[in-house]
């Protein structure tokens, strides 16, 4: 741990701050002050880069124009595949082939001072290995579909290769967790009859494995690459040109100036940044730093301590993942899994994702009532609106995204393929445009600077991509282990066994399991071991203990724990990030953002006994045992009442935890609290087991005990006042 806090970098933090602080004089005052400069864009760089490992190379050397160049034509590649398809296998092992060779030469074999600006002789080798094993599937395509089974030793010795440099990249880019759970499930796959009789199999031949693993699309170049080929490239793609483009600086601008009057507002403004940002960016460190750099020497100058000025953005970041459309890009791999299509993963994530931002900006709001935190000084602030209407070329394009794939209903592909073509457009004429405006001579550089730009973006979208691909790749075998060996089935009557058939006791395990993962791999790969291992278990067993509950639900449950991994101590690196930039100790940042995160802990619990909450019900929700299927809740005015409620249930929670109400809790109070909690979440669970007659019924009580508290503290501040004026009256 300790060698992780040295590299982060306080020469880049100080640079990137005394930047920041200079903007503040005159944010929004110009467009162009929320176009990020060069220099800062140039620090956050280099610091995502040392948390995250990867190398620094001189700018203009040989080293830094080759990963460009090949990161480039990666871009490039993924966006001619959508004008002119052509066989999914070959752009899976393309994917790889980019992947491995990015993985490769971007990486150290080790994170040495010494090995961080240059690529080695043997990192040549390793990546060319990758790319020739990678592309195995393309060029022997046909004749492994012949011999389907019968592989030759040629066959199973480059399926070794593929392997090997998988894992090797993943624990490269990724570190040690994920290729060793990948090397687990293999051993176990291999050695299936010696294992204890309760997990024992048949076992499987090396020729197996490798076919398995490699040879079919069953393992590594299965379901989760195709996705991270197929869909989440262009979105991630799409997130780095708008972040070229300067929209990560403008969404700063806007929640800054807007939220920043507001008791705690620059800690507000971060959870507004970082919800924002989550739209354009699928990487928590990423999140943390864009918007950290800025934010947090803000919440400091106002009062907030160091740890707790960093847990605020640690969880502002992280909950990023969770805000639709993008989900940290699982909301694709989810959609394949479940043959749904995108925008219904959308929908259900919908509520779950803003009530958990809601209680996060609920919770900055008691943090600041509680240390007595004003906002900034409004003559410091710049109007909203202005600000707004000069970066509506930003929004434009998001809600182009959001309109083709919710109302056109076209495919994922198509619609982000048709953001990134606006993208270009709105990049290239977005520099002359303004100097048109501003009556500036139009150079050659304003003119060319678009194209610049795009080409900066493409660049970036491939390098963001190289986790995600080779995540998805080493995640494709425990997939590829499960099927081969049917460990589902195994893992579902020991966790039976171990929770003597209770549901809670079910969820419990399962969500420890995830946060235990979820500490060592990114979040796509989180999910994608989860779903293949625990989601069938969860239904399996609720059905079996009469719970009947949709398949989403269970996946959107492993899905959330997943997340609240990524700043789960003592491995999240959020937490390293923040902690860097605020100058605190980054286990004391990583609880405290923890403690922030619970209120996300207990969604998935509500969900899961609510399915309405994903706005899902059952064809006859009156009939417990009716197992006609599904269907979305329309209505306008229950989707708002949900909403309303799981709202007010959360702030509830949120209370408790921080025993702070209006003024500060007492037990009784805080008993009072999560008493509300059932009631507002689960309707019509407490209706139908409290024999109430209807959910409304449980809504009131839920709404009387909130009031009936509000009055209790209003009564209780009055007196302390009474008290206080007493005392002075009396000396």
């Amino acid at each position: 741990m300790e060698e992780k806090k040295e590299e982060i970098k306080d020469e880049y933090l100080e640079d990137i701050i005394k930047d920041n602080e200079e903007k503040l004089e005159y944010m929004g005052g110009e467009i162009d002050d929320v176009i990020p400069t060069e220099k800062t864009s140039d620090y956050e760089e280099k610091l995502v880069n040392d948390l995250e490992g990867q190398r620094d190379f001189e700018k203009n050397s040989w080293m830094y124009w080759l990963v460009a160049v090949v990161a480039f034509s990666w871009s490039v590649f993924q966006l001619v595949v959508v004008v002119h398809p052509i066989n999914g296998v070959y752009v899976r092992a393309a994917h790889l082939a980019f992947g491995v060779f990015l993985a490769f030469t971007m990486y150290p074999i080790v994170k040495k001072a010494h090995l961080r600006h240059t690529i080695t002789w043997y990192d040549f080798i390793f990546a060319v290995f990758g790319i020739t094993v990678a592309l195995y599937q393309w060029y022997a395509y046909s004749d492994l579909a012949m011999r389907s089974g019968a592989w030759t030793t040629t066959d199973v010795v480059v399926a070794v290769g593929v392997l090997f440099i998988v894992l090797e990249g993943s624990r490269r880019v990724l570190g040690i967790p994920l290729p060793a759970i990948a090397i687990l499930f293999l051993l176990y796959d291999y050695y299936g009859p010696d294992m204890p009789d309760i997990i024992a199999h048949k076992g499987a031949s090396i020729s197996k494995i490798m076919g398995q693993m490699v040879l079919t699309t069953e393992g590594i170049y299965g379901v989760p690459l195709g996705v991270s080929a197929g869909f989440v490239f262009l979105f991630v793609l799409f997130g780095a040109l708008l972040d070229r483009a300067g929209a990560g600086e403008y969404f700063i601008s806007m929640a800054y100036n807007l939220l920043g009057r507001y008791d705690g507002g620059p800690a507000k403004a971060s959870v507004a940044a970082s919800g924002l940002m989550g739209i354009i960016s699928g990487s928590s460190i990423a999140n943390t730093v864009t918007t950290g750099t800025f934010t947090i020497p803000l919440m400091k100058k106002l009062g907030f301590p160091p740890h707790k000025a960093g847990a605020v953005e640690v969880a502002s970041s992280v909950n990023g993942q969770l805000m639709p459309p993008i989900m940290g890009a699982a909301a694709f791999i989810i959609a394949e899994f479940l043959g749904l299509n995108y925008t219904d993963v959308v929908t259900a994530a919908f509520i779950p994702a803003f009530t958990s931002y809601f209680a996060l900006f609920y919770i900055v709001h008691l943090e600041a009532k509680k240390l007595g935190i004003k906002g900034e000084d409004p003559s410091k602030l710049q109007r909203v609106f202005p600000i707004f209407i000069r970066g509506l070329h930003y929004i434009i394009p998001i809600f182009f995204l959001i309109y083709t794939l919710i109302v056109l209903r076209q495919s994922a592909q198509a619609a982000a393929f048709s953001a990134i073509e606006f993208m270009m457009l709105i990049m290239v004429v977005q520099k002359p445009f303004l100097a048109i405006i501003q009556k500036r001579k139009l150079t050659k550089e304003i003119l060319l600077s678009g194209f610049v730009d795009i080409a900066h973006g493409m660049v970036n979208g491939a390098k963001n991509m190289v986790p995600i691909a080779v995540a998805t790749a080493v995640a494709g075998i425990v997939v590829g282990s499960v099927t081969l060996t049917g460990i589902g089935l195994i893992l579902a009557d020991v966790i039976d066994q171990l929770s003597g058939g209770y549901i809670l006791a079910v969820l419990g395990m399962t969500a420890v399991v995830s946060l235990i993962l979820g500490m060592g791999l990114p979040t796509t790969a989180n999910y994608i071991v989860m779903a293949a291992l625990t989601a069938p278990v969860i239904m399996q067993l609720a059905g079996d203990n009469g719970y009947l509950i949709p398949a989403i639900a269970a996946h959107m449950f492993v899905f959330y724990f997943g997340i609240l991994a990524d700043d789960t101590p003592p491995v999240g690196m959020a937490a390293y990030a923040a902690a860097g930039i605020a100058k605190s100790d980054p286990i004391k940042t990583g609880l405290q953002g923890f403690m922030y995160d619970i209120r996300t802990a207990i969604l998935p619990f509500m969900f899961f006994f609510n399915n309405k909450l994903l706005l899902i019900e059952s064809v006859d929700p009156a009939d417990p045992n009716d197992a006609g299927g599904w269907v979305w809740i329309t209505n306008p005015i229950e989707i708002a009442s949900i909403f309303i409620f799981a709202v007010m249930g959360m702030f509830a929670f949120t209370s408790a935890v921080q025993g702070f109400f209006i003024t500060k809790v007492n037990p009784i109070e805080r008993l009072l609290f999560l008493i509300i909690i059932p009631f507002a979440f689960l309707p019509d669970l407490m209706a139908k087991h409290l024999a109430l007659g209807s959910h409304y019924v449980s809504w009131a009580i839920a709404i009387s005990i909130y009031v009936f508290i509000y009055f209790i503290q209003k009564a209780k501040i009055k007196k302390q006042g009474h008290y206080v004026a007493t005392q002075v009256g009396f000396k």
